[in-house]
């Protein structure tokens, strides 16, 4: 949950609780301020989540400071001393990561919230990349958990470890604008689409539909082929545009335009039209989820 929506707050009650809590990818100086702040709080392991495409040097200089690396979203390669998760959405990915070193794989189904790599069902996937890979090598699942009972399901499927999102995304520790997480709650259904790409483009994410997906994407949920077009033109632009600067057009987009970026709206920033124009990411478990509990409860009762 890049983009500020889990920092050191929800990275540390739920590694204290007895998770691994994980903060999302950030601009370097963002990312070191909120490891620091996590130990403040915790003496337990914290991750760090890198985006390959957009990881820079510093990033990986800040994530020598973490416990754990999860990176997500382009080749694997080890380039940390940490201790290496690479999340994957096919056997090939997996098998690819365990011969780049991967110390462990997170398969990702198709049912997971924000980006998405898989294209299969959870389940389906973690059989097999079981089937396919050394029996000691650890593989966590992602997509499609919220409750105890999935996480029961995984781990006798033969996950090693279960990795949930959306249900933190709905904590109270979680920095997604109230806002985000009061659709969210009210959502029966998500949608699979490529329309929050600005910056990123042909990368399928999941979210809560909005105005924009009903503008730009009504029929199958990737968009419109013009809509997409325009953001591949413009992503080398955008791509420079200063962190600041990023933030603020995010907050001005509407929905008439296809101009879509990826920010998410958080709680201390300018919601503008986010919540209309801007991606809402969940996965497909968002319509079994009924509320905003305290992270600690969740990982207590998450736990078998």
């Amino acid at each position: 949950m890049g983009g500020g929506v889990a920092r050191h707050e929800l990275a540390a009650v739920v590694s204290e609780a007895g998770g691994l809590g994980t903060i999302g990818m950030l601009a370097p100086a963002r990312l070191g301020e909120e490891l620091r702040a996590a130990r403040r709080l915790t003496g337990a392991p914290i991750a760090l989540n890198l985006l390959l495409p957009f990881a820079t040097a510093a990033h990986w200089d800040v994530a020598e400071a973490a416990d754990v690396v999860v990176t997500f979203w382009g080749q694997p390669q080890r380039r940390t001393s940490r201790l290496w998760l690479h999340q994957c959405g096919s056997v090939d990915e997996a098998r690819a990561a365990h011969g780049a070193g991967a110390d462990a794989v997170i398969v990702q189904g198709v049912e997971a919230g924000g980006h998405v790599r898989g294209t299969v069902a959870a389940l389906e996937l973690l059989e097999r990349t079981r089937a396919a890979l050394p029996p000691e090598l650890p593989v966590l699942l992602a997509g499609g958990i919220a409750e105890a009972g999935d996480v029961r399901t995984a781990l006798e499927a033969g996950a090693t470890a279960a990795v949930l999102g959306t249900r933190f995304l709905l904590s109270e520790e979680s920095r997604a604008h109230h806002r985000y997480k009061q659709s969210a709650l009210a959502a029966g259904e998500t949608v699979l689409t490529e329309l929050f790409g600005l910056g990123w483009p042909a990368a399928p994410h999941r979210v809560v539909p909005n105005a924009a997906t009903r503008r730009w994407a009504p029929d199958d949920g990737r968009g419109s082929a013009w809509a997409l077009a325009v953001q591949r033109a413009l992503t080398p632009l955008a791509g420079r545009l200063p962190e600041r600067v990023a933030s603020r057009f995010a907050t001005a987009q509407r929905p008439a335009l296809p101009l879509l970026s990826p920010s998410p709206a958080v709680d201390d920033a300018p919601l503008g039209r986010l919540l209309e124009a801007g991606p809402l990411y969940a996965g497909e478990s968002v319509a079994r989820i009924g509320d905003v509990r305290p992270a600690a409860a969740l990982v207590a009762d998450l736990t078998p």
